[in-house]
């Protein structure tokens, strides 16, 4: 197998080949590449030595950042471990794939979870207009474009979990905070690059970082009083509920378990749990129903009428949904958050 160092001297020797793969934006000027940035964005602030003691060498005179063409393949790509690097950089040279497959760098130390979740939700671009963006609207959800905590990865790894293989896929990224507002994980959805719905991979959904107590919130006051909110499981059921329920802090804790373990937000007084039908999603809100009655909390369960809040967003439409919530909602929460 390679070491890091050889496999970085491998791609310095075709340096320019490099560039002109993942920075196909740019373009050579004397000895050096020139583009926009790491995004391969059209410009001249990011360049790349060609030729002499530094080639293979970069440098982002914009951003500060610099690295050498391991680094440039891991920006570019927006990777996060370096062993999807180090595969990525032997695809590009057609060199046979290590085993193991898990080697890392040898002077580079994995980043935490959490880090690398932070760093993956830095990569991305805003969610309005993209694929990601198309793919809620047509489950119904118009206005998630709206929400800071949701972006887009036009080209998110993703790697078999059976097989080592790795590819990308463009993505939906969901930031998971905490109730200060910090990114603690985030969640993947991977999608078809045609634009035919989930992306046709083993396990299109995962998540990364620190989930245990927090989620992908929507509509919450960072360090302030929450009296009310809802909780669920699922990020499109609790984006559905969202969608006719604007305002109404919400989270989506993204399994069962720990829609169970979500930490209550300050004065919080009543919290509405979407349901869900199977085994583990009764668990997960019988568990979170009797914490919330240990802290004070009122726990009051909000049913769909089909098998899940999106089904009924877009089999029996918005105003219907909206009746059905009314009739679950006390009234001073119907009046509050429910368009009249």
């Amino acid at each position: 197998m390679l070491a890091a160092s050889n496999l970085a001297d491998r791609l310095a020797k075709d340096a320019e080949t490099v560039c002109r793969h993942y920075l196909s934006a740019g373009r050579r000027a004397g000895n050096y590449w020139l583009v926009g940035d790491v995004g391969n964005n059209k410009g001249r602030s990011l360049y790349v030595h060609l030729a002499g003691p530094r080639t293979g060498r970069w440098t982002d005179a914009a951003t500060g950042q610099f690295g050498d063409l391991l680094d440039l393949i891991r920006e570019t790509c927006g990777l996060v471990d370096f062993r999807d690097v180090a595969e990525e950089a032997r695809r590009f040279l057609s060199l046979p794939r290590p085993e193991p497959v898990s080697s890392l760098r040898t002077h580079e130390v994995e980043r935490p979870a959490a880090e690398r979740a932070r760093r993956l939700f830095r990569m991305t671009q805003p969610l309005a207009g993209t694929l990601a963006d198309a793919y809620l609207r047509e489950r119904g959800i118009l206005r998630a474009s709206t929400h800071a905590a949701l972006r887009f990865h036009p080209s998110c790894y993703y790697r078999d979990l059976v097989t080592g293989r790795t590819s990308s896929y463009p993505a939906l990224i969901a930031a998971v905070t905490d109730c200060a507002g910090a990114i603690t994980g985030v969640h993947r959805s991977w999608l078809d690059p045609e634009g035919d719905g989930k992306a046709k991979v083993d396990d299109p959904r995962r998540a990364l970082g620190g989930l245990l107590g927090n989620g992908v919130r929507f509509y919450f006051p960072v360090n302030a009083p929450v009296p009310v909110m809802a909780a669920g499981e699922g990020l499109e059921t609790i984006l559905s509920l969202s969608h006719v329920m604007p305002g109404m802090p919400m989270v989506a804790a993204l399994t069962a378990n720990h829609l169970a373990a979500f930490r209550f937000p300050p004065e919080c007084r009543r919290v509405y749990i979407a349901a869900d039908a199977d085994a583990a999603g009764r668990h997960g809100i019988e568990a979170l129903s009797r914490r919330a009655q240990e802290e004070g909390i009122l726990p009051l369960v909000l049913s769909p009428e089909l098998g899940d809040f999106n089904e009924d967003l877009r089999w029996l439409g918005p105003d219907r949904l909206t009746a059905s919530l009314k009739a679950e909602l006390t009234p001073e929460d119907a009046m509050a958050f429910l368009p009249t």
